[in-house]
Formats: structure tokens, C-alpha cells, sequence
């Protein structure tokens, strides 16, 4: 059976060339979230390759936990450099020029990580080239104590049908 382990922590990286096929594909972004682009992975993987069913898998402590969108558009707008991770927030290090693009930009930022991996079940599950049949699965990865926690409620938001 072919899976599709979603961690999705840093960037995209699906190789969709089918003499690279294996037991399963990793598809990565920061915060593990389901966004378009996560999505377009999946189905690719899904119609292309074989994928039978996805898993969405988030950690604790993301650092997608540790800002909003607002603090994000906040920093964007008034620099693009580097900001700098306090113990309160993030604060910029530098004025420069900043740019307003980012006001319209979803960040997929993270406030519950429960409700997140929720969320991105639900979005998958419900998205209109994500055929009925794919089961979606939820965790959570502990990286305290490495264990893989199934996100209760996940599975009746991800059944197939």
C-alpha cells in the first residue's frame, strides 16, 4: 500500500517522476500546513503515482506556533531583513525597506496544534480533487519524547467514504 507521510516542515519536495515510486513520499513546507500548494502535491501523488491514503503529521514546538499573521505582516512591512526571536516575540534588528505584500498572504500560522492538524484534515478531505475514497489520518509528532500521537477526533474528520 502506497501512503503519503504529509510532515510538510520546511519546503515542497515531491519527486512525481514514477521510476523514483516508493512505499511512501514526504511533502514538506513550513508548519506542515495544507496549502494550496501541499494540496496540488497531494493530488499529484494521488492520480499520478498510486497514493492511497495521506497522513497529515505535525510536531510540538513548531516555530509556526510562535508568531501570527499579524506579527508576521507587522515585520514584513516595515523590514525584510532577518527579525530576531525574543523571549517575548520576534522584534526587527534592522529598519529597512519593508514591502506590504505580505498583508495578503494566508501564513498558516499555528495558535492549537490539535485544531490545526483538524483543520488541515478537514481542508484536504473536503477539497475538490481529493477524491471521497482517500482516507486522511492525523498526528501529532512529540519531539519531547518521539512519539507519533494520533489527533483525536482526526479520524472521523479524514474517513473515507
Amino acid at each position: 500500500m502506497k501512503s503519503i507521510l504529509a510532515v510538510l516542515l520546511l519546503l515542497p519536495c515531491l519527486c512525481v517522476s514514477p521510476a523514483a515510486a516508493q512505499s511512501s513520499y514526504v511533502i514538506r513546507n513550513a508548519g506542515g500546513r495544507a496549502s494550496d500548494d501541499a494540496i496540488r502535491s497531494l493530488v499529484i501523488s494521488y492520480r499520478l503515482l498510486g497514493t492511497q491514503e495521506f497522513f497529515v503529521i505535525h510536531h510540538t514546538n513548531c516555530g509556526m506556533e510562535f508568531f501570527t499573521n499579524e506579527v508576521m505582516r507587522d515585520l514584513l512591512s516595515s523590514s525584510l531583513e532577518t527579525a530576531q526571536l525574543t523571549s517575548s516575540s520576534f522584534r526587527d534588528v534592522e529598519k529597512g525597506p519593508g514591502d506590504r505584500s505580505g498583508e495578503y498572504l494566508e501564513w498558516l500560522t499555528i495558535k492549537d496544534q490539535r485544531q490545526s492538524v483538524l483543520d488541515d484534515i478537514a481542508r484536504i478531505r473536503n477539497h475538490a480533487l481529493v477524491p471521497k475514497s482517500v482516507p486522511v489520518h492525523g498526528y501529532i509528532y512529540n519531539v519531547t519524547y518521539g512519539k507519533l500521537v494520533a489527533v483525536e477526533g482526526a479520524r472521523a474528520v479524514g474517513a473515507s467514504a
